[in-house]
């Protein structure tokens, strides 16, 4: 198993405070890597009980579930004991130590978002073989898996989340699967924001997040469901913005299932979205000028140290 540690891995470990950074990196060095070591994510032995591991199926997962934010107090009693997680969550809020989390759709989009792909990062690194990199908070993909495990080549992984609408038939907006004026539309070049240009991807999956919002609850998530399809599976014929160049998903709950979007194949979605007239900005201008410039740069370098010298006469 290989360890990265990713740029965003440690812009977030940062964000702990010295007690906390020293009980996470205590619980990786103690409970995870010697239960990893040990074969506990291909059943050779039980999970720790600290890590909170449960098993569906063949798969395991950690239970992550989000109940709010901690907040520190002076009035609260230390040390604080509970008998189970029920317990701790009441305690935590009788004292004034857990507050909701955002209930702005954007912002609690990307505290699932973080939380996911968080998961995702530290369920990749238990497969032997396998590496993972993850992407920057506007950049592509999300997540980045590659290594011998997955043949060699790289895939990339986006997450995202949607609000139910009211009927529950719909999400309350459309889903983003990608930046339509930029790396999509010229995926032979390497922009700003990605790891590597978009047509070097074996494949494309994204991971949605489908919730009902509760604003009585500190959580403000309930009925959390999770899709994952090939964005092209779900793609519609909109943009998911009036105001930026995002290809759209379809909004019905049963077609994401189903992976029913608006196309029969990928050739014909590629096809309509790299035909679609998105506006192209001045500093998108810019930045396609620098790229080609850049590539045609390295064509010459590379024919130059093709073409043969002169012969010695």
């Amino acid at each position: 198993m290989k360890y990265v540690r990713t740029p965003g891995f440690l812009i977030d470990l940062r964000r702990l405070s010295d007690e906390h950074r020293k009980l996470f990196m205590q619980a990786g060095h103690e409970v995870l890597r010697p239960a990893l070591d040990a074969g506990a994510h291909q059943g050779a032995v039980p999970w720790p009980k600290a890590l909170r591991v449960h098993r569906i199926g063949a798969d395991y997962f950690d239970d992550m579930e989000l109940r709010g934010t901690q907040r520190e107090s002076d009035f609260a009693w230390w040390p604080l004991e509970a008998s189970g997680p029920a317990e701790l969550e009441e305690r935590l809020t009788q004292g004034g130590h857990l507050l909701p989390l955002p209930r702005e759709p954007a912002a609690l989009a990307n505290v699932l978002e973080v939380s996911i792909v968080n998961f995702l990062a530290l369920r990749v690194l238990a497969v032997a073989g396998a590496e993972v990199r993850r992407g920057t908070e506007r950049g592509y993909p999300d997540v980045e898996i590659g290594g011998p495990a997955f043949g060699g080549g790289f895939h990339a992984v986006d997450v995202t989340a949607a609000r139910r609408a009211a009927s529950g038939r719909q999400t309350q907006s459309r889903i983003t699967l990608y930046t339509g004026n930029t790396y999509f539309k010229w995926p032979e070049l390497h922009w700003p924001g990605t790891f590597r240009p978009f047509s070097d991807y074996a494949s494309h999956l994204d991971v949605i997040m489908i919730y009902t919002l509760n604003p009585d609850s500190n959580a403000r998530v309930e009925d959390l469901e999770i899709i994952v399809q090939e964005p092209w599976r779900i793609a519609s014929r909109e943009r998911s913005s009036t105001t930026r160049e995002y290809i759209g998903a379809i909004t019905d709950i049963s077609g994401l299932r189903a992976g029913a979007g608006a196309f029969d194949g990928p050739a014909e979605f590629y096809e309509y979205w790299r035909k679609y007239p998105f506006k192209i900005s001045a500093q998108v201008q810019r930045q396609l000028q620098r790229l080609l410039t850049a590539t045609q740069d390295e064509l010459a370098r590379l024919r130059a140290r093709q073409e043969p010298g002169p012969r010695p006469e």
